[in-house]
């Protein structure tokens, strides 16, 4: 026998404890109380059957589908489940149809709820829309990725967005306390389960109730049986965890979460934080090149000529991970990672460069001076091509005092180093440069 098939023997109905041990009412929901807490805005416009559409933004695990239900129940409403990644179109049609004739001669509304809403294409959405402006359904989306990105901003303006939150420790300790003792739940097993397990479970689902309840229902029923009672130890809980999966979608909000919170403790010269993030990236099966171009853009966005080794510290770890590969590459990311965050910083270059860019946008496009124009043919020499242009190595010291910019620019700075690393040195470089450039200028006739 194995698993599925004890499982399907000591429950009643052969389904998973997380589906047994949904909650049927309001009060029975644990967490988001910043919306279901008694008096809320959200809970006292579901109590009062004055629902509109809304999309349900939440993590894995945290009662997207729960709460969608809950809602249907307590507003008498029917309740349409329709899932974006294994239907379509006409499908989609068939419930629309369903539901205007139950609006026209039943009274009744309909609660459309589209779980992985985010999977839908422009199209597909488009398709609802008319639907949910009449009123026809009360559309209630469901997606772990932000719906800025993944929904059309006309559906968008016609569904709000509801943000869920992951269930806090306590939530989770809570439901598996209800799963122990509730008849629905574990209870006909008489489980012994020692707290340290609940602890384990609790860490692991990190504020997912579906993993938690998953992981206590694998555990008590291959936990060894003594005098009738399930015990579970700290020892059999090892066998059913071999190693915690870390949630994470390549494509998914997670994923770009994760890679700007490492970017910014590398940009806030936070190393620690830094590996921490690195090594989240990694355990999750991030795509390593990924991870070490984004170092790379950083080196120069972040760090600069503040310590211009730390491009080449970059890049060499993008080879790295070309080369090697993974798992010994991550010891490259982490050098570099680390470098990267003790590194002084300056985004003056950076900047200089948007400055630039907005002076081209907006103003004229100037011509280049006739002494730095390239003078190739004969007639190019006649029309004074390169004429004045001194070259700087001829200077003992390779700097000779001359003017770069158009003449309308003249005296525009763009690159400002900052007093920090290795770019004090290049400012106080720079201002030497400039003022010698400057006392060799000729005056302006007026």
């Amino acid at each position: 026998m194995d698993l599925f098939d004890a499982l399907a023997q000591k429950s009643s109905d052969g389904m998973p404890l997380a589906a047994r041990m949904r909650p049927a009412a309001l009060d029975d929901l644990l967490g988001q109380e910043h919306i279901l807490a008694p008096g809320k805005p959200f809970r006292r416009e579901i109590e009062a059957d004055a629902l509109r559409s809304m999309v349900l933004w939440g993590p894995p695990g945290c009662g997207k589908t729960t709460l969608a239900r809950v809602i249907a129940r307590v507003t008498q409403a029917e309740f349409e489940p329709f899932h974006a990644a294994t239907s379509g179109v006409p499908e989609i049609r068939k419930l629309i149809a369903k539901a205007e004739e139950r609006r026209k001669y039943h009274q009744r509304r309909t609660i459309l709820f589209i779980d992985e809403i985010h999977r839908f294409n422009k199209a597909q959405q488009d398709v609802l829309l008319p639907h949910v402006e009449e009123g026809t359904v009360i559309l209630i989306g469901a997606t772990t990725e932000n719906p800025s990105f993944e929904l059309t901003a006309p559906l968008l303006s016609r569904a709000r967005v509801i943000v869920l939150r992951p269930l806090e420790p306590r939530h989770i300790r809570m439901l598996l306390a209800r799963a122990l003792t509730a008849d629905a739940g574990l209870h006909a097993l008489n489980p012994d389960i020692e707290d340290e397990v609940l602890d384990r479970i609790v860490e692991i689902a990190d504020g997912d109730a579906r993993t938690a309840l998953n992981l206590l229902e694998s555990t008590v029923l291959m936990a060894p049986v003594e005098d009738d009672r399930h015990v579970v130890r700290t020892e059999h809980f090892a066998e059913v965890l071999k190693r915690h999966a870390i949630p994470h979608d390549r494509r998914g909000d997670n994923h770009y979460q994760l890679i700007s919170a490492l970017i910014k403790s590398v940009r806030g010269s936070d190393p620690d934080a830094a590996i921490y993030w690195l090594a989240r990236l990694l355990e999750a099966g991030e795509d390593a090149r990924f991870v070490a171009r984004r170092l790379v853009i950083s080196a120069s966005e972040d760090v600069g000529n503040a310590d211009p080794m730390a491009l080449t510290v970059a890049d060499a770890a993008a080879h790295a991970v070309e080369y090697v590969g993974l798992p010994e590459a991550q010891i490259a990311l982490a050098q570099a990672t680390a470098y990267l965050a003790s590194a002084p910083k300056s985004n003056a270059a950076y900047s200089a460069l948007l400055r630039a860019r907005q002076v081209v946008r907006e103003q004229p496009l100037y011509p280049v001076p006739l002494h730095l124009r390239n003078a190739v043919t004969a007639l190019q020499r006649e029309l004074g091509y390169a004429e004045g242009y001194q070259y700087a190595h001829d200077a003992d010291d390779g700097y000779l005092p001359q003017e770069h910019l158009p003449p309308e620019l003249t005296d525009r700075r763009f690159y400002e180093p900052k007093d920090i690393g290795a770019e004090a040195d290049i400012r106080a470089r720079l201002d030497d440069w400039r003022r010698r450039r400057a006392s060799e200028r000729k005056p302006t006739k007026r």
